[in-house]
């Protein structure tokens, strides 16, 4: 069998989306996998990182392979050691290589020259792992994807992006408000309105807080300063002041709406003190799932692989 990369949301068809929810599902509720029995997993991580470091060593661990966490000072991605090197070099030695990168081109260098799949833990395009553990969060809260509403309130970012690919492809509508100049890439919006078109969903790009969150079952907020953007700081935290999710904005939302972030989060900022606390609030569980959803995800990817 070839092997799968997962780069993008849309390396997976909704249908496969809906089936590893369901199956990370599953797993939460305490069904045993031994998937990664006699396998080894390279984690190649250029950024800090506590959820997916410890949910992918962990989960690696529960389905029954071996972890091997590599720091960006460890391998000098395509500075120390050309990517391609390192991709051919692993390949030798792992069954599967999660990379949590800085440029989305290193997971495609990565992909292109390595023999054994390749999963983005985060890029500056994409997060598919933190929108398929999102998934898994807003249907065990709400009971169901197809037909929500969510709102996505900041920056257009890898999060915003990977989030309205999944939402799109399970049936459920997505309206990202963001300032001028820091909306969802063109490009990725138009493949999350493909999906939608496909769902029956609706996923639009508007600038206003309040348009987006009036009537969402689902609000979801990110950090405006991004890990690579500190040189930016000051002027963002001005660019986004009004986008911050509060108690205030929450009260547009529906009647037992939630409230998502993928984490960290920096309080007074693009949350209100507190936020994380909130009634609304399914934050931890949101960070549980991370674990569950990304263990769906190794299965799916490594499936059939050696046999």
């Amino acid at each position: 069998m070839a092997k799968r990369d997962l780069l993008s949301t849309t390396d997976l068809s909704p249908e496969e989306i809906r089936q590893v929810v369901g199956r990370a599902s599953l797993l939460k509720g305490g069904e045993k996998s031994t998937a990664l029995e006699g396998k080894s997993v390279a984690m190649l991580f250029e950024k800090p990182s506590l959820r997916t470091r410890v949910s992918f060593d962990v989960g690696i661990k529960q389905l029954g392979g071996h972890p091997v966490y590599l720091g960006g000072n460890e391998v000098g991605l395509g500075g120390r050691e050309a990517i391609s090197d390192v991709a051919q070099v692993l390949s030798r030695y792992v069954d599967a290589i999660v990379a949590r990168v800085y440029q989305h081109q290193t997971l495609e260098d990565l992909a292109n020259h390595a023999s054994v799949p390749v999963i983005n833990a985060l890029s500056d395009v994409e997060h598919p792992c933190q929108a398929l553990g999102d998934m898994l969060t807003i249907q065990e809260s709400l009971g169901k994807a197809d037909g929500v509403s969510i709102a996505f309130v900041g920056d257009g970012n890898n999060v915003a992006a990977s989030l309205a690919l999944a939402a799109a492809s399970l049936g459920a509508g997505c309206t990202i408000a963001s300032p001028e100049g820091y909306e969802l890439p063109e490009t990725l919006l138009r493949m999350a309105v493909q999906r939608a078109k496909a769902s029956g969903a609706v996923v639009v790009q508007v600038s206003a807080p309040e348009e987006a969150v009036t009537g969402a079952d689902v609000v979801y907020t990110d950090v405006w300063v991004s890990m690579g953007q500190e040189d930016e700081t000051k002027e963002r935290l001005e660019i986004f002041r009004g986008y911050q999710v509060n108690p205030s904005l929450m009260e547009l939302a529906k009647p037992g709406a939630i409230f998502m972030h993928p984490l960290p989060a920096h309080h007074g900022e693009e949350v209100g003190n507190g936020m994380l606390e909130h009634p609304a609030s399914v934050v931890f569980n949101q960070a549980e799932n991370r674990l569950h959803a990304q263990k769906a995800v190794l299965e799916k990817i490594l499936e059939g692989l050696g046999e």
